[in-house]
Formats: structure tokens, C-alpha cells, sequence
């Protein structure tokens, strides 16, 4: 098959080996997928994963490795012991995960779970879910950006009580904004430094967005939660004072450090990001200041096909992260311009 592969950290179009399903699995063509910052951070890190005993990813550089985790797809053939359930040319799509006989792996992260940056891959027939209405396939492999953002506005479970705090408005940024907002959620609080994310960024919920080089966002999340000064005091007669749950989406070194320092005493931080280079930040500060730090993973299946759901339905319009398509030749450039802030949050490859 033709595919963009990822072999000793450079891309390159070209033929490579034909998938074939094993037990359990459904053999897909790619309609459309998503380039996801994910995909460079696993492309430009080959050791990132030295420490993780998981076996979900294989960074082998002498392999050949099609990455692409956000699909939308047709159904081809099937592996042995399958239900096959679904005929030949049905749109599917699943959770990036791919059960083989060396164990689970992340679709496009391994070089036995080729992704969707080639013309065919492979599906977990039990985890793979129907696209049941008519929505374009570019919008449809959204959903798995929109998964992540899902998950961690369900685990936050806010209360009316408490506002949020979105740091970073890429595309995970911005499917924590869609998806608190689709959640009943409000008012939303995001910062970005690219004026073109922030505009963004009210197109899918946000109320009051900010660039942290002109406000901090701290102090505009007070503004928004406390309102005035006298309202503050009134407030805090009370006992009644908003609570801050912040939404960490950049995933650069120094932003969660920043977000223990700047943040409300008390506050829930949820951190989306995770430097590949590792980070620090000042235990004894959020220690002093209570606060509950919560790191990422993966949506669960039941998150995922939730928001899975929301995208197809369209009741979550993912159209304003939508930026452009490109053909497979056009890969390893849309890669580089992935790397950029002021691209567009999605660049959608349609082999």
C-alpha cells in the first residue's frame, strides 16, 4: 500500500507492506485522519517511551511505521474469529487502540499498528464503532481529538460552583472548552498566545478569552469568578466563593510550574500536556496551596465513544477546528506545518 512512513525519525511517501488482519481485527481503507500534535512528539522523541513498560507504543526506528491515529474509515475484510458485522464499505471509526498478539498498542504507534497516514490499517472489531450519520469524513476523525478533551471535562465533574480555567487553546485546549461547554459547563475562562486559536476558541464556548502576554490569566479568571471587589466581600461573608478548576493544554515545560504559582488556592488543575523532555515544578508551593494536580492518559472507551457520539450526532460542532485536507504527498510538509502554533488546529490527510 502507499502511506507517509516514519522510519528513522524522517517521513517518507512510498510503498510499504500491506496489513493483515489477524484474530479479532478488521482490515480498514483510511478515508480521512487527523495530524495530531501526538504524532510529532512521538515522531521527534524516539526514547520517550524508554521509561514506559507499557508496550502501547514501539518506537523502532529500523521498522517501518505508519502513524495516523484519528480516523474515520471503510470496512474491507476481516481477520479470523470475528463477527463480522458489519458489510464491506461501512464507515467506522474506534479508540486508537489495537489488541495483538504482543499485547495492546496505540494505532500508528507500532510498527504491527499501522494508522491511518496509509491507504490501509487495522481495527479492534470489538472497540470499532459505526459512524451512523452523514458526517463529512474530515469531521468524523475529529472525534478522537474532541475524546481527549471529553475525558477530562467528565472526570472533572464540575459543580455551579466552580469556573474554569483553560490554559492553552490547541486542539486539545479547544475540545476541553467544546466539550465542558456541551457538558452544561460555565462560563469558560481560555488563554492562548495566537490571536487566530483564541477567536477560535470563543467559536467552540469559551466566554472570555485572553493573551497571557497582554493579561494574566489568573487575574482575569478573578475578574470573571469574583466580579468586584465589593461582590468579593459579600461573597466571602458568605463562604461562597468560586472554586478554579484549570485545564493545563500546552504541554511545554514551565506552563504546569506556572499554573502551581498562579493559580487560586484550592484549585483542581487537570494536565492535558506533558513536556517529552519531563518538567518540574514547586511541590512545596502546591502543597501550601491544596491544590489537586491531576495528570493525563488516555479517554477511557466509555469517554471516547461518548464524545464519539456528540461529534457524529453533531450535537459538538468540531467544523471551526477543521483547517484543511492533504493528500498523502503532502504529508511530511503538513507535518511541519503541524509543528507551528498558527496553523490551523486540524490538517486532515485523505489518502
Amino acid at each position: 500500500m502507499r502511506a507517509a512512513v516514519l522510519r528513522n525519525e524522517a517521513i517518507e511517501v512510498r510503498d510499504t507492506a500491506d496489513p493483515t488482519p489477524g484474530a479479532g481485527q478488521v482490515l480498514v481503507r483510511s478515508l480521512a485522519c487527523g495530524i495530531c500534535a501526538s504524532d510529532i512528539h512521538f515522531m521527534d522523541h524516539p526514547g520517550a517511551d524508554a521509561d514506559d513498560d507499557s508496550g502501547l507504543s514501539d518506537h523502532d526506528v529500523d521498522a517501518d511505521i505508519v502513524m495516523g491515529h484519528e480516523y474515520c474509515a471503510e470496512v474491507v475484510d476481516y481477520g479470523p474469529n470475528t463477527e463480522r458485522k458489519w458489510p464491506t464499505g461501512t464507515r467506522v471509526s474506534s479508540i486508537p487502540a489495537l489488541v495483538t498478539p504482543n499485547g495492546l498498542r496505540i494505532v500508528g504507534q507500532a510498527p504491527d499498528a499501522p494508522g491511518g497516514f496509509g491507504e490501509y490499517f487495522l481495527l479492534t472489531e470489538a472497540m470499532t464503532q459505526v459512524v451512523t450519520s452523514d458526517l463529512p469524513d474530515e469531521l468524523v476523525s475529529i472525534a478522537d481529538a474532541i475524546s481527549v478533551g471529553w475525558s477530562y471535562a467528565a472526570r472533572a465533574a464540575m459543580t455551579p460552583k466552580e469556573v474554569a480555567l483553560v490554559i492553552g487553546c490547541g486542539a486539545i485546549g479547544l475540545s476541553v472548552i467544546a466539550s465542558l461547554r456541551s457538558l452544561g459547563v460555565g462560563p469558560i475562562v481560555a488563554a492562548d498566545f495566537v490571536p487566530g486559536r483564541r477567536e477560535t476558541a470563543v467559536e467552540m464556548g469559551a466566554d472570555v478569552v485572553v493573551d497571557p502576554a497582554d493579561v494574566s490569566p489568573y487575574a482575569a479568571w478573578r475578574e470573571l469568578a469574583y466580579g468586584s471587589p465589593e461582590q468579593i466581600q459579600d461573597m466571602m461573608g458568605l463562604l461562597n466563593l468560586p472554586g478554579c478548576v484549570v485545564f493545563e493544554c500546552v504541554g511545554v515545560p514551565g506552563v504546569l510550574d506556572a499554573i502551581v504559582r498562579g493559580c487560586e488556592r484550592g484549585s483542581r488543575v487537570f494536565s492535558a500536556g506533558g513536556p517529552p523532555e519531563g518538567d518540574h515544578i514547586h511541590t512545596m508551593t502546591a502543597k501550601r496551596k491544596g491544590l489537586n494536580i491531576q495528570f493525563g492518559g488516555g479517554p477511557s472507551i466509555t469517554h471516547w465513544n461518548q464524545a464519539f457520539e456528540e461529534v457524529c450526532s453533531g450535537r459538538l460542532d468540531v467544523r471551526p477546528m477543521f483547517g484543511r485536507t492533504v493528500g498523502l504527498e503532502e504529508v511530511p510538509a503538513a507535518l511541519d506545518e503541524a509543528r507551528s502554533a498558527h496553523g490551523p488546529a486540524r490538517i486532515i490527510v485523505t489518502p
